[in-house]
């Protein structure tokens, strides 16, 4: 989809999803779960910290549901070097919230790193704007469950 054809509803939708995924990522560094810990290390969100922490206490949302059945595709190399799409997989995933962050962090790639061509739905925005919007609901469910309000919400 090029730009002329994405419509102001979608790029309002694409844009606060961009920036409540900033803040909760901010969330993540400022209460300590942290890529790496060693002093020097690029300052990176932890998500794997943040799962394991909370996968023991996460209780899907019915949304979830949804953007499992459905999840967007990953951009993967294919031969030649050429850029493939594959459905997301969950394989390896050991729990509910290791699938919900893959699947959101898989949209996050998408929209942020571009280069739909070729790939199924993404020129469909209808499908985009799903995804987008079950991301952002998901999203705010992190945020309960791990009781960021207050950081998520924060002027900064």
């Amino acid at each position: 989809m090029s730009k002329p054809q994405i419509s102001d509803e979608l790029s309002q939708l694409a844009f606060e999803f961009f920036y409540w995924f900033s803040r909760f990522e901010f969330c993540l560094k400022e209460n300590g779960f942290l890529k790496s810990e060693k002093a020097g290390d690029r300052a990176e969100p932890g998500w794997v910290g943040f799962v394991t922490a909370y996968a023991p206490h996460y209780a899907p949302c019915e949304l979830v549901g949804e953007l499992l059945k459905a999840p967007p595709d990953r951009q993967v190399v294919g031969a030649n070097k050429s850029l493939d799409w594959k459905p997301l997989t969950f394989d390896g995933c050991k729990s509910d919230l290791e699938k919900v962050v893959l699947a959101i962090k898989t949209v996050r790639n998408n929209l942020f790193h571009g280069g739909k061509h070729g790939a199924a739905g993404w020129d469909d925005p209808q499908r985009t704007q799903s995804l987008i919007t079950l991301s952002r609901s998901v999203l705010e469910n992190l945020v309960e469950l791990a009781g960021f309000r207050e950081d998520y919400e924060r002027r900064y």
